[in-house]
């Protein structure tokens, strides 16, 4: 007979410390280079059009096979992860993103450059979920909102980093060097994160509740640093089925509604509208030195952003923060298409990057993997993740589109209307994480009367 290792109130109740900086650094400098070789995308590419490495429709090609990788990334890791545990699928994807940066580093021509992006792809997409999902079963409810939101800014802050590392490393030593660097981080991380432990959560979750009583005793005399701990508050086993199709009935089913809606909304917002500004902007007159100014600019609203959402999540809630963000970003969408004013233009697109990644932090980093048990979460943390990276995959036509026929008024129009849906469900189906551990959150699905009534 199994026995009970309590071990998500044995880690909420543990003061934060060493323990928890090495966690956040860990995987936080992993998911910086996540987010770097994100966005290296622009400026490499701008490098091989010009230098006639590729064409135009190459560099489509390559876009579109970036965010199909990733897609088959994210969803393929929630059943790695709930299968092998988090260290090897964290691992695992470090290493294949790592690797495949420093072969594209070394592409013959630009279909050999494209076959090593979708595997970066694939490896970035997971990292992306397993990252977040880690960082959920580690840190105490009470700032869990806060460490996960500074986590989202180690990503974002690769977009600012990219672009003025590429300013200054690409014109030296051309575009490649940006994938070696890439390439070169992401196996550093690698080695150091061998360290890095499992997530105790997950190995009771599964039944392997000696090495959780181990990993526990180990992280606890690590944490404690010589000092008694307060004692653990005593819950009762809620067990979830692990099954896929546990996520489509009810209490989760309106949980994976409320995921796939907020995913598909952020990653439009930032496909549609953040990485099309230099476009924008260009099209609106600017000159092309002007406008990667004008986007370095509102790149800065990234990880300050961010920032904020990591700052507010604990003391406003996750629910009150995603709608205010989204109501903000609703207010500034429509005021933006107006302006024209050189001056002002920057200033209220930089005022408009900061609540929309305030969301980035919110829904990407906080409330997402905090909506799913740990017998499921990495599984459905993927599914709605593959969903709205599904997203950018029709987001550029819908954008041309619009954009030709309507102006920016029109792609603005496409995301106020998504943000709108996005209140509304976040509202009306969302639950609130704030200073809750996830054993209470699992337990309140259990005690469902909708769940009972569907059994």
């Amino acid at each position: 007979m199994s026995t009970s290792v309590n071990a998500g109130s044995r880690l909420d109740r543990l003061p934060i410390g060493p323990f928890h900086r090495r966690i956040m650094l860990l995987i936080g400098i992993g998911m910086f280079f996540d987010g770097f070789d994100i966005y290296i995308a622009g400026t490499v590419l701008s490098v091989t059009l010009k230098t006639g490495f590729s064409t135009l429709a190459q560099n489509a090609v390559f876009i579109s096979a970036t965010f199909v990788g990733m897609m088959l990334g994210s969803f393929g890791t929630g059943f790695l992860g709930d299968r092998y545990g988090r260290r090897f699928t964290y691992q695992f994807n470090l290493l294949l993103f790592g690797v495949a940066s420093l072969a594209a580093a070394f592409s013959p021509n630009m279909a050999f450059l494209i076959a090593c992006r979708f595997v970066m792809g694939v490896g970035l997409g997971a990292e992306n979920v397993v990252g977040y999902s880690t960082m959920t079963e580690f840190v105490p409810a009470r700032t869990r909102g806060k460490w996960l939101g500074f986590t989202t800014v180690c990503v974002v802050t690769g977009l600012p980093v990219a672009l003025l590392v590429a300013s200054v490393v690409v014109p030296q030593f051309g575009w490649r060097s940006m994938f070696v660097l890439g390439g070169v981080g992401a196996l550093v991380v690698w080695y150091m994160r061998k360290s890095l432990p499992e997530s105790p959560r997950w190995l009771e979750a599964v039944g392997r509740t000696a090495e959780a009583e181990a990993l526990m005793q180990a992280i606890e005399k690590e944490a404690a640093q010589g000092q008694p701990l307060p004692p653990p508050a005593v819950t009762t086993p809620a067990p979830v089925a692990a099954d896929l199709g546990t996520l489509f009935t009810a209490p989760l089913l309106s949980r994976m509604i409320v995921g796939a809606v907020c995913l598909i909304t952020i990653n439009t917002l930032l496909y549609g509208f953040v990485t099309w500004l230099p476009v924008f902007f260009v099209k609106q007159g600017l000159s092309i030195a002007t406008s990667f100014g004008y986007s370095l600019l509102m790149a800065l609203g990234a990880p300050i952003g961010s920032a904020i959402g990591a700052l507010t999540a604990d003391r406003w809630g996750r629910k009150p923060t995603i709608i205010g963000a989204s109501l903000v970003t609703v207010a500034l969408g429509i005021l933006y298409p107006m302006i024209s004013d050189p001056i002002l233009l920057p200033a209220v697109g930089f005022a408009l990057t900061v609540p929309i990644y305030v969301l980035v932090a919110l829904l990407f980093g906080i409330y997402i993997p905090e909506l799913f048990p740990t017998e499921v979460r990495l599984r459905a943390s993927g599914i709605v993740n593959t969903l709205g990276r599904g997203a950018t995959i029709v987001t550029p036509f819908l954008v041309v589109s619009l954009f030709e026929t309507r102006g920016v008024a029109g792609v603005m129009a496409l995301m106020i209307g998504l943000l709108v849906v996005q209140i509304i469900t976040v509202w009306a189906l969302g639950i609130e994480p704030r200073h809750r551990s996830l054993e209470e959150l699992k337990a309140e699905e259990s005690a469902s009367p909708v769940l009972k009534e569907a059994s």
